[in-house]
């Protein structure tokens, strides 16, 4: 269970092991009623007890995405003071604590990484082909396929963020970059096959 709190913050936040004894009047779900989701609780859940700025406190229940222990689950702060990032096995939703009713799953399914970087006022997601950027608005951009399958940031560098991905046709790491402010990238695994006549 990760925390980074990097980007300042007004809310706080609890971990709950078990269900409150006493619950909140309000409580959410995430994600929402999505299809294909149905059994996504079933799985299990990171609950959270969220105190807002304004508001009463509310109870989140952040469905897992996978068991498998090496993916993510944890709590960050995101480039909006209002919004909270909660990771539970490779799922991401954004909560706005002030509106908890509306919220973003992230639609990298499973993000296997999360990088705060206050600097550029961007929260990252790296997922298995490509990698995604949040900030205050929203979504800031998303990359072209960067891998075949399996994306590995290695170091960010001012406005460049380093990686490998990796090539099927290969069977290599290739390495990428990726420009933080655009989303645009070079290098990188993901090749298409040459056609055949």
């Amino acid at each position: 269970m990760t925390t980074d709190l990097a980007f300042p913050h007004n809310w706080s936040v609890e971990v709950l092991q078990s269900a409150p004894l006493i619950s909140p009047a309000r409580q959410f779900t995430y994600p929402q009623q999505i299809a294909g989701e149905e059994d996504a609780l079933a799985r299990g859940a990171l609950q959270l007890l969220v105190r807002p700025s304004t508001g009463g406190n509310f109870l989140a229940t952040c469905a897992l995405g996978f068991t498998d222990k090496s993916m993510p689950t944890g709590i960050y702060s995101c480039p909006n003071p209002h919004h909270l990032c909660a990771v539970a096995g490779g799922y991401a939703y954004i909560i706005d604590t002030v509106h908890p009713e509306q919220s973003t799953h992230i639609p990298l399914k499973p993000v296997v990484e999360v990088r705060t970087l206050p600097e550029q006022s961007l929260l990252i997601f790296a997922g298995f082909q490509t990698i995604l950027a949040w900030n205050q608005l929203g979504q800031a951009w998303e990359t072209e396929r960067l891998s075949w399958e399996g994306v590995r940031i290695t170091n960010i560098e001012d406005n460049t963020l380093h990686g490998t991905g990796w090539n099927l046709l290969t069977d290599k790491e290739v390495p990428f970059t990726v420009n933080l402010l655009t989303g645009h990238h070079q290098g990188g695994g993901f090749a298409q096959p040459p056609a055949r006549n």
